[in-house]
């Protein structure tokens, strides 16, 4: 007879999924009747499985708080954006589009500027700190900002991301030597690094604290994230939260209308002009999407 566990899935690869529970990790297989109701397993979720003769079946994905398409992960504490301003160069609208949609499900978001001791990423530093993101300075290298980093992971479930090469797993090993993940090259001519991460996984770095690294992401994987609502769009925003309702028109989008606060705080440099551009890319896509295609 099957016994029932509750666990947390701690990796996903392939079909198959590795789930932490009090007695143990158990390899499962998704049941069937999951990915016919449209629910897929992903790392991070706490499920029900049952075990038969040592072989797992997840059964049952519980309530989550929060998950994502692209990183793969669920019921997060927070985001790590790693970005760097060198071998490989990161694009504002990249850091841009995911902390929009971890703003969209109210999940914080915290900036990590790696390779700090090849280029110290002046502007990158600015844009976030004056948009209200707490940023870390860091070099898996030299160990700067290692232990800033480490009290923020502290006793929570964090998910880094950000684009392929910018040294999520270089970090990630020197907060934990032990766990020697593969870290890749990067590209001297195309400026990008080779993907060394391929799946999610869940790695114990404390007592309690737990950090999923998840694949590389270049330019055009943004489309492949989620959506977010062009009218949910200016709350996933935080520096614009002191202008919204105060703009002329109630329904003002702040791209061009007069009388718009947003705007206004622009012209004034409250708001960097990367990240309005950047909600100007991410308007348009919105506005693409029909409610019924939902």
């Amino acid at each position: 007879m099957a016994e029932m566990k509750t666990g947390r899935i701690v990796r996903s690869l392939s079909g198959f999924y590795d789930v932490l529970t009090d007695g143990g990790r158990v390899t499962c297989r998704g049941r069937g009747s999951l990915r016919k109701g449209g629910q897929l397993p992903l790392t991070g979720d706490m499920v029900e499985i049952s075990v038969d003769c040592g072989k797992g079946m997840v059964e049952k994905i519980l309530p989550r708080k929060n998950c994502f398409v692209r990183p793969a992960v669920a019921n997060v504490d927070g985001l790590v954006i790693f970005a760097a301003n060198v071998n490989p160069v990161t694009e504002p609208f990249l850091i841009d589009r995911v902390a929009a949609i971890a703003g969209d499900q109210d999940v914080p978001v915290y900036i990590c500027v790696n390779k700090y001791d090849l280029d110290p990423a002046v502007d990158l530093v600015r844009i976030y700190r004056n948009a209200g993101f707490q940023v870390l300075c860091t070099s898996a290298q030299t160990g700067e900002g290692m232990e800033e980093l480490r009290a923020l992971l502290k006793g929570k479930l964090m998910a880094f991301t950000g684009n392929t090469g910018v040294g999520k797993s270089s970090v990630l090993n020197a907060l934990c030597p032990e766990l020697q993940l593969a870290t890749g090259e990067v590209s001297e001519k195309l400026g990008r690094g080779r993907h060394t991460t391929r799946h999610v996984e869940l790695y114990c770095i404390g007592e309690d604290t737990f950090v999923a690294d998840t694949p590389g992401f270049a330019s055009f994987d943004t489309e492949q994230m989620d959506i977010i609502l062009k009218e949910n769009l200016q709350y996933a925003f935080p520096d614009f939260a002191p202008y919204i309702g105060k703009c002329q028109f109630h329904d003002c989008s702040h791209r061009k209308e007069p009388g718009c606060s947003v705007l206004q705080a622009l012209r004034d440099g409250e708001i960097e002009q990367t990240r309005h551009d950047s909600y100007l890319r991410l308007y348009e896509k919105s506005s693409q999407i029909k409610t019924w295609e939902l």
